[in-house]
């Protein structure tokens, strides 16, 4: 199965709020969404990366049959890391294990590596989220590292994970 990235719409809210009521996806993502997850949530999030800098912020929504079923976006950092940028994803829970995430994740970079200056994107799971760390070694990104109790989540101390793809690595 394969999905199109596209940009978000305001009408997506209903969708994104359905993936993120589940605490296996919130369990996995940065701290900061609401719990319950509210169509006006999803709205608000919508509505801030429809206003984002394009040359900064690169936010998509997965898409099957023009239904959004997850979410990716990179975000560029800053000063001497100006050419490098951060990508995060989720697929709703109904739509795991089809190969999704890998597609999107490949279509994003190679989108972004020829739209953009970006010299690396980067990811970092959580160590023990081998989905999500499956994804993006199908994906061509390389194991750099683990970060060693970098991130407190639910409570725990956590390991992450640092992936990277270059450039010149790229599939494009």
């Amino acid at each position: 199965m394969d999905c199109v990235l596209r940009p978000w719409r305001l009408e997506d809210a209903g969708d994104l709020a359905a993936a993120l009521n589940d605490r296996r996806i919130l369990d996995n993502l940065r701290d900061g969404l609401p719990y319950p997850y509210t169509p006006q949530d999803g709205a608000d999030f919508i509505a801030a990366m429809l206003a984002a800098d394009p040359h900064a912020a690169y936010p998509f929504a997965i898409t099957v049959e023009d239904r959004a079923v997850g979410s990716i976006g990179a975000f560029r950092r800053e000063n001497i890391h100006c050419r490098t940028a951060e990508v995060g994803y989720y697929i709703g829970a109904s739509w795991w294990g089809k190969g999704l995430a890998t597609s999107a994740v490949r279509q994003l970079c190679a989108q972004l590596f020829r739209e953009t200056d970006l010299l690396r994107i980067f990811a970092e799971p959580f160590a023990d989220n081998t989905a999500s760390c499956r994804v993006l070694e199908k994906a061509g990104f390389q194991l750099e590292g683990v970060l060693r109790k970098n991130a407190v989540k639910n409570g725990a101390v956590r390991d992450m994970k640092l992936y990277a793809l270059i450039r010149e690595e790229a599939r494009l």
